[in-house]
Order: structure tokens, then sequence, then C-alpha cells
């Protein structure tokens, strides 16, 4: 299993401090969670059905002329590469790990590499895996650069796949709904935005073929009752969704201004983080770990995440952990 953010649990112990006392800034979810109203029995007691609306709310909000629920999008991300013959993959690096480890596991020939590279030597790879924004790493790309490679790839019967995960703060850069070209594969994230990651849902955006095969992949019910339930409304809620992305907006912009006045300006980010490349990026995160603060720490690049504090406490209380912790390294 590869490693995540979010292991508050084994935090607590290996520290020895309480679960509560922690400022968990390790995942890229928002602290920020739609209000999950009381969900109906019903929810529980009986099997998910493919008809209760939930289905034509999530094209309205994703733009995407045909979608699939899935399991959160890690049950994508693994379930795809089985869907193709050995093929020459290529996966952005620094990205998020399960990619380029899905695909190996399929017995697939995989490289990763900067987007750059990625993108300049596209005509050696069969299917190319890219995320938008990056995670880590924050990068963005052109919408006609992206449909330019996609163009190339499925010209040859080649796969553009897209982890937007991180989209829905800025919507209008999705390529959902340019997904009923064959070989344009985009997969969403509802835990991220909405702050439901344990609701364990998101989408696969892709033509009607490809997601009738990886329906038939991943089998019925790939979403439980009360998750389709929230998402029906969570979903549809667009007043809840602009509130959201202004306060995305504004608490990514203050945690930017901390990590600056600590010194520790970031090298990227987006509205749900900021990442910083930094040698020492093991040392911090242990002497943060050590006053209760947990961030999510890269062996390769050596760096660190910072999700967003979720009020004013959480801010003052990081400002001073690393206001010490930089006194402390610099010493």
């Amino acid at each position: 299993m590869l490693e995540h953010g979010g292991r508050l649990l084994r935090a607590a112990r290996e520290y020895d401090i309480a679960p509560s006392r922690w400022l968990d800034l390790s995942t890229g979810i928002s602290p920020f969670a739609w209000p999950v109203p009381a969900i109906p029995a019903s929810a529980w007691h009986r099997l998910p059905e493919d008809d209760d609306g939930m289905l034509e709310v999530a094209r309205d909000y994703y733009d995407a002329p045909h979608l699939l629920p899935v399991a959160g999008s890690q049950a994508a991300i693994q379930a795809l590469p089985r869907l193709r013959a050995r093929s020459r993959v290529g996966v952005i690096a620094p990205g998020y790990a399960e990619h380029a480890h899905a695909w190996r596991a399929a017995g697939h020939d995989v490289e990763s590499m900067a987007a750059d590279a990625l993108l300049s030597s596209h005509d050696r790879f069969d299917v190319i895996v890219m995320i938008h924004p990056n995670n880590p790493g924050g990068e963005r790309y052109e919408r006609a650069t992206l449909l330019a490679l996609h163009a190339a790839l499925a010209a040859r019967g080649g796969w553009l796949v897209v982890d937007e995960a991180f989209m829905d703060a800025t919507p209008h850069e999705s390529l959902c709904d340019a997904t009923a070209r064959d070989g344009l594969i985009v997969l969403r994230s509802v835990g991220k935005f909405f702050g439901l990651a344990g609701a364990r849902a998101g989408f696969v955006s892709a033509a009607p073929p490809l997601l009738s095969r990886l329906r038939d992949a991943l089998g019925p019910w790939t979403l439980a009752g009360p998750s389709r339930h929230v998402l029906r409304h969570a979903l549809a809620d667009v007043r809840w969704q602009s509130v959201q992305r202004d306060r995305l907006a504004l608490t990514a912009q203050r945690l930017h201004d901390v990590l600056c006045e600590a010194g520790l300006e970031p090298t990227a980010g987006c509205a749900f983080f900021h990442w910083k490349l930094d040698p020492r990026a093991a040392a911090l995160h242990e002497a943060l770990a050590r006053l209760g603060i947990l961030t999510r720490l890269f062996e390769q690049p050596a760096s660190l995440r910072f999700g967003l504090p979720p009020d004013d406490a959480g801010f003052a209380r990081l400002a001073s952990a690393l206001a010490s912790v930089m006194r402390e390294l610099d010493a």
C-alpha cells in the first residue's frame, strides 16, 4: 500500500498526542464540508437504484454528457489499467502515486516524468495520465494543449486520462464537456471540494463504450445508498458551491501568506493546498508533528504539502508553530 495523507490515528499513536489535539493539514480535502442533512432510513435499508435522480444532477454539475459513479476516483484508477492490453504509459511526476502504481500492477510499461517532458514526447506512449490541477505540484494546462494531446493519442487508439480531483474550485477549466470523444477519460472526486471524503464517491466521464466496460469491471452498486442520497443534494446546491469557491480561494491565499511569512514561500499550489520543495522537508514534518500539526511529507522530491487550516485558531497555531520550528532549524 502506498502512503497517503490523513493517517491521523497513526500519528496520534506515534507522537502520543490525542487525535482531538491535532491540526491535520496532511490532505487536500476542504476543511469546510457540505452540511449533510439527516439521511432517510430507506437509504440504508434498500439497495441503491440507478434511477434515483442522482446521475442527472451530476451530469448538470460536471457539464458531462456521460458519467459513471464510482466509489471514489481511486476505484477507477485501479480498474482502468485492466481494460487495456499491455501499453506504454506516461504518468506525470511528481503526482498522485496511485496512477503509476496501478498501471504497473496491471503489467503495463510505465514511465513517470515531468509534464513538459510528457507533452514533448507523447508519441512514445499509448496512454498518458495527467493530473489537472496537479497534486502536489499544482500544474495547470491550457485546454487546447490537452485536447491536442488527446487527439494525437486517440488517432492511434490511445487514451488521455485526466485526473481532475481538485478541479471543482475552477470548473471552467474542466474537460468533462469534451468526453464524448473516444479515448478521453476524466476522473472527478467528490471528497475534496465538498469535504465528503468519507462518502467514497466520484465519477468517470468518458464515451459510453468505455464506461460500459468499466461498469462491467466494477460490478453493480458502485455507490452506497446514503452516498447517493447525499450527492443528489450536494451537487444541486449551487448557492453553497459558489460560497465554497470564494471561501477556498481566500483561505488558500491566507495559507500562502502564512507560509511566506515563515520563509517557506510555496513552490506551487491550488485552492486546496500549497506545496513546498525543500531539502529540510523531513525535518520540518517531524518538528511540526511534535507540535501536533500533521503535514504531508514527500521523499522524492523532498517536499511538504500543506492543506488548509479550518479557522482563525488553526491559522494562528500554524503561524506560531512555523515561527518556532524555523528558529529551531536555523539554530
